[in-house]
């Protein structure tokens, strides 16, 4: 009876424990959303110097074009009176908490809220949870196109995963020099064919999001420029999330450079394999043929 009953407290307990990490699981994809919403608040009462000097990290990155400290980048500009608006509607974190990142939709008005020139977008934002449990953005990149034919409003997160599959195999820049040796040695298409994950976010200025593997390798089979990336590439990374920034260059056939830009990479550890979660190339305004 005592042995029962002593089952029953055991279970009881479990089921507790997994209840709270499903809850906590559940809670910080709405505490990244929420961040996101008073930021985009404080931005229409503020201006956005003031939102993105709050809302950045002290380190945090931005591409201005070239990747540059954006608390500091932002001090140093003139009041802008632009307005900007946007949602996410995607939303993942470590299973630590420690890291997260946000994908989504904009729309910026260069004049203010009443300009009629809107100018539409997405944008990627990693976010960093700090020392009072707050998070912070620890990089941000966006990409212009046209105006989709639908807007989303609604967000979603990725199911959550067992604790099991969260263990650590291996490190992400460890695992990504295989897709890095591909891009450069064979074809940019088949190192994502090796890497993209199923529900992968593939963005490129110019042209509307690609969501999904099975989308976004349909766009990146018809890249035929030879890649080169940067040497020097580090990683930020938990046991199961992590990114990277850097620079590439395109080139075409005769090996004439036609674009150089920066790139950004989400990677996270699924099913014990790392693989690239979101993926951004910016190309920079004057050094793209």
């Amino acid at each position: 009876m005592i042995k029962f009953e002593l089952m029953k407290t055991l279970f009881a307990i479990l089921i507790i424990a997994v209840s709270t990490c499903i809850l906590i699981a559940q809670s910080i994809p709405q505490k990244i959303y929420n961040t996101e919403k008073t930021f985009e608040k404080m931005v229409a009462e503020k201006g956005l110097n003031q939102g993105f000097i709050e809302f950045l990290s002290p380190t945090g990155i931005m591409f201005l074009p070239e990747a540059v400290n954006g608390r500091e980048a932002w001090k140093l500009r003139p009041a802008s009176t632009a307005a900007l608006t946007w949602n996410p509607v995607w939303i993942d974190v470590s299973a630590n908490g420690a890291l997260a990142y946000s994908i989504g939709n904009s729309i910026y008005r260069p004049k203010g809220a009443a300009d009629t020139n809107e100018i539409y977008g997405h944008y990627l934002t990693v976010w960093a949870r700090q020392l009072n449990g707050e998070y912070l953005a620890a990089l941000d990149i966006g990409i212009n196109h046209e105006k989709p034919a639908l807007i989303e409003t609604s967000w979603k997160f990725p199911k959550i995963v067992r604790l099991e599959e969260k263990e650590k195999k291996a490190s992400a820049g460890d695992s990504s020099i295989g897709f890095f040796q591909t891009a450069e040695m064979m074809s940019l298409s088949k190192a994502y064919k090796m890497f993209l994950a199923e529900d992968a976010y593939v963005l490129r200025d110019g042209k509307q999001p690609f969501a999904g593997r099975k989308t976004a390798l349909s766009f990146l089979e018809r890249e035929r420029s030879r890649v080169k990336f940067a040497k020097r590439k580090s990683f930020i990374e938990t046991s199961d999330l992590a990114y990277l920034h850097s620079t590439y260059s395109l080139a075409d056939k005769n090996g004439v450079e036609t674009e150089k830009g920066n790139f950004v990479q989400i990677w996270k550890l699924q099913n014990g394999k790392w693989m690239i979660a979101a993926d951004v190339f910016l190309a920079i305004p004057g050094k793209t043929k």
